[in-house]
């Protein structure tokens, strides 16, 4: 359980009752006793008449009784009618909500010469092959009417060389074109302004992001790693 802890704690006291499931009191009271510090958000109803989904500050998902004494980790899935993975549907539900706050203003974005069909948003880090690899399918992926929307993500944190020179492009008079060059592995010129870089590092912690490049889809779904221009059409539900 150690991990839970490397967030700051917001603690079981901050949640405010909308944000308590009716019938959870007995849960909330044991957490309270029990876990003061876990960094919760808000406790939910499931499908399960005993079991609350837990949201945690991180993105993490718990599950607890109703009793207060079982706590678990891990998906939960409804398994009549198929297999639905009701624990990934949640988290694409906030993550699209997540996403929809960042402004796009503030995104390096790639768009389509003719109609736009959809968009994607992609964390990115400009040191990493596959991040360049996907860089290089752009026109395949514009020519699919996919809109390429790129947020920052250094990989090796914040302050770092990388991430000084992916706030240089974000800075830049053309990100686009600052993007693209330093992707070729091409220098660009430092530049200092109030770039989101930092923001969008914490925006990818916050929606699951463990590596680049991440793909999160205009309905909240996270594609993890790099894909060709046409398997990515296909993953996103274009024909």
């Amino acid at each position: 359980m150690k991990k839970l802890f490397v967030f700051v704690a917001l603690g079981i006291a901050g949640l405010s009752h909308a944000e308590r499931a009716p019938g959870s009191e007995m849960l909330v009271a044991q957490l309270n006793k029990t876990l003061p510090d876990l960094p919760i958000e808000a406790i939910r109803k499931t499908e399960l008449a005993d079991i609350f989904l837990i949201e945690l500050a991180n993105g993490q998902l718990l599950y607890g009784s109703r009793d207060g004494r079982h706590l678990f980790s891990g998906d939960l899935f409804r398994i009549t009618d198929g297999v639905v993975n009701l624990a990934e549907r949640h988290r694409a539900v906030k993550r699209k909500a997540l996403m929809e706050a960042e402004p796009v203003e503030s995104m390096v974005v790639f768009s389509p010469a003719g109609e736009t069909r959809t968009f994607i948003n992609v964390f990115t880090d400009v040191d990493c092959g596959y991040c360049r690899k996907l860089h290089q399918e752009m026109a395949d992926i514009n020519a699919l009417g996919i809109e390429v929307r790129y947020l920052a993500y250094p990989r090796a944190g914040l302050g770092t060389e990388t991430y000084e020179r992916m706030s240089s492009a974000w800075c830049a008079e053309n990100p686009n074109e600052a993007i693209t060059t330093l992707k070729s592995g091409e220098p660009i010129p430092s530049r200092r302004c109030n770039s989101p870089v930092a923001r969008q590092f914490g925006l990818g912690q916050k929606v699951g992001v463990t590596g680049t490049p991440a793909i999160v889809t205009a309905d909240g779904r996270l594609l993890p790693g790099y894909m060709p221009a046409a398997d990515l059409a296909q993953a996103i539900g274009l024909e």
